[in-house]
């Protein structure tokens, strides 16, 4: 597994050396839609060194899940005089007068970890459709029949539904024998924990807690799906999420959570921010590892999908031994658990 993320360092590196060259007396700003996630630390951090190492300034706003305040923000940062941007939309279907502002000045635009439907954009993510499929494959596997639910991402989040395709792929073949049935699905505005905590409630309370697995597309939508199923006594379900979240993968380790598809934050983030030095100093340069993809919508973009890796109890050192987590923190409350916490 981890030769997937060594591969995707690799892929690169080879054009690192060349854009730092130019990399003193840049500038890029980053926007953030919702800095709260505990992810977005790891992703900023991976960043900063990044542009660290290539002589360049970091300069950052968060949007604070809105989309207007995101607009206003990628304003600022254009006024500050930013030579690229690293974007995470809060809303890609609101994000393209942001775009458009980038574009008039001639700065190069980084869709960070989510599609925003622009040509323009350079798309920077991990393969989200796989993601989905392995989420789905890890429940399955632990459970093959029963009533399922999926609790979904952002309405306004296009990964929300590549997510959810990949999911769709591998539960088909059960869904069209009759071994499992979804009785429920639901969006999660904002990826917000206590959104998904509250959806999972109501189908609960709709379906007299008659469900066996839930299919949850983020560690937070899981951990506000296992705090629901919880407070029904019926923590220890098979539930899925993705990130890598420490309190996810602590919830693998106690048994509450089946599977968090592991995007190493770290690579993501140091792509991110050499890419950006790149592009800042030629817009039109060929990333190399980069390919041309074609969204859903029929938008050609340059883009580079990183690749995830399923972490569940039978391989939860493979996190401890990246250095992602500390045996400590994967291991808190756990008893006799899985390794490295047996």
């Amino acid at each position: 597994m981890n030769k997937y993320i060594i591969a995707a360092a690799v892929a690169v590196s080879g054009f690192g050396s060349a854009a730092f060259a130019d990399g003193h007396g840049v500038t890029v700003g980053v926007s953030w839609s919702n800095f709260q996630e505990e992810r977005w630390k790891t992703d900023e951090a991976a960043i900063k060194a990044a542009l660290e190492a290539a002589g360049a300034k970091y300069v950052s706003a968060d949007a604070q899940s809105s989309s207007a305040k995101q607009l206003s923000d990628v304003e600022s940062l254009i006024a500050q005089g930013v030579d690229a941007l690293i974007i995470l939309a809060q809303d890609a279907a609101a994000i393209g007068p942001a775009v458009d502002a980038a574009d008039a000045e001639g700065i190069p635009v980084v869709a960070y970890d989510r599609l925003i439907e622009d040509g323009r954009a350079f798309y920077l993510t991990f393969d989200n459709v796989e993601v989905g499929r392995m989420q789905a494959r890890a429940v399955l596997e632990a459970q093959p029949t029963g009533n399922y639910v999926m609790i979904k991402g952002s309405p306004t989040d296009p990964n929300a539904d590549f997510l959810r395709g990949g999911q769709q792929e591998v539960l088909q073949a059960a869904l069209d024998s009759g071994a499992i049935n979804i009785v429920d699905e639901a969006y999660t505005d904002g990826w917000l924990p206590a959104n998904a905590q509250r959806n999972m409630e109501q189908i609960l309370t709709a379906n007299d807690n008659k469900v066996d697995a839930v299919v949850a597309s983020n560690d937070g939508t899981a951990g506000g799906a296992v705090a629901a199923l919880t407070a029904q006594g019926m923590e220890g379900i098979p539930v899925s999420g993705q990130d890598g979240d420490h309190a996810a993968l602590n919830r693998v380790a106690l048994g509450t959570q089946t599977v968090s598809v592991w995007k190493d934050a770290r690579e993501l983030g140091k792509s991110a921010g050499e890419i950006a030095v790149a592009l800042a100093g030629d817009s039109a340069v060929m990333v190399e590892g980069s390919n041309k993809w074609t969204s859903p919508a029929g938008t050609e973009m340059s883009s580079m999908f990183l690749a995830p890796v399923p972490v569940t109890a039978a391989n939860l050192t493979v996190v401890t031994d990246a250095g992602w987590i500390t045996v400590e923190a994967l291991c808190q409350g756990v008893t006799n658990g899985p390794a490295p916490c047996n």
